[in-house]
């Protein structure tokens, strides 16, 4: 068997650390490893260790003059990133050859919204399949999640860390705390609130058994739920439409507000964002609708003059 090359060492060594410390999916690492494979056949005999910037900017216009797509581009950047930085910490380079490589422009991708009928489907999907009294139980949570993402525009990993203390039923509202442990407070609306409500009720103290247990939304047995199991239950909701993720949910409850008048502070706010320029897309979505109302109703839209 022929040796390992120092390239095959350092991407083993790689994947390794994103497997274990990142936990990285195998399709995200094959991805990465298809990025890295690309760049070092670029510099032929050349060990990925001995990159240099020159390099990294003839590599990125070889993909534009290969009519790769930005978004394509982007991905290979950060790929590149994150193995350099990686490289940089563990001693192999003492120079990161991505330092103050900038990414192309992308065209913003506009996040999926459900609409308000599709939206109400998925609460009424989320019945009890059978009549036990776990069955109703669960029934109970799943249309309790739907309605909260929904209504504070939560994050799916928000939903999962809520606790009972955080809920302030009386103010309308449940406190979050969203990326790098930001609290913010999550406004709930009377829906919401109704079938939170039912399910602290008659749902929660059957899943929580003789368990005692600080979070909100628990699972069979008292335990907290999983990133997974929300994706399951909203999957499962919306499978007599479109296929829904929690975070469509959010996506839908801020292009809701905005297509209803709500400001954009307000929704950077309520989203949590650090940044209103990511708030900003949801601008373009209001005059995508604006456009479509357009063309539906306006008798010149049609047809030519």
């Amino acid at each position: 068997m022929a040796p390992l090359s120092n390239n095959q060492k350092l991407l083993g060594r790689y994947a390794a650390y994103l497997k274990v410390e990142k936990g990285l999916a195998a399709q995200t690492l094959a991805a990465y490893g298809r990025d890295l494979q690309q760049f070092a056949v670029f510099l032929g005999e050349r060990p990925l260790a001995e990159a240099r910037r020159d390099d990294m900017r003839r590599f990125l216009d070889n993909l534009h003059d290969h009519a790769v797509d930005g978004r394509s581009i982007a991905r290979k950047i950060s790929s590149l990133r994150g193995f350099y930085k990686f490289l940089l910490l563990d001693k192999v380079i003492r120079h990161d050859p991505t330092l103050n490589i900038d990414s192309p422009r992308q065209w913003k991708i506009l996040p999926k919204a459900l609409t308000s009928g599709e939206i109400g489907s998925m609460t009424d999907a989320t019945r009890a399949k059978s009549d036990t009294a776990q069955a109703k139980a669960i029934a109970l949570r799943d249309r309790a999640m739907v309605e909260t993402l929904y209504a504070g525009a939560l994050r799916v990993s928000e939903l999962t860390g809520a606790r009972l203390m955080d809920l302030q039923r009386d103010a309308g509202c449940m406190i979050v705390r969203g990326k790098g442990d930001k609290e913010r407070t999550a406004p709930l609306g009377q829906v919401a609130l109704e079938a939170i409500g039912e399910y602290l009720r008659d749902g929660r103290p059957r899943l929580a058994g003789n368990r005692q247990s600080p979070y909100l939304f628990l699972a069979v047995g008292g335990h907290g739920l999983t990133r997974h199991r929300v994706w399951q239950v909203v999957k499962a909701a919306s499978k007599d439409g479109r296929h829904a993720s929690p975070h469509m949910l959010r996506h839908s409850a801020a292009t809701h507000m905005v297509e209803n008048g709500a400001d954009l502070r307000t929704v950077q706010t309520i989203l949590g964002h650090a940044d209103i320029s990511t708030t900003q897309i949801y601008t373009h979505m209001k005059l995508d609708h604006l456009k479509n109302v357009f063309r539906k109703h306006h008798p010149r839209a049609q047809r030519a003059i």
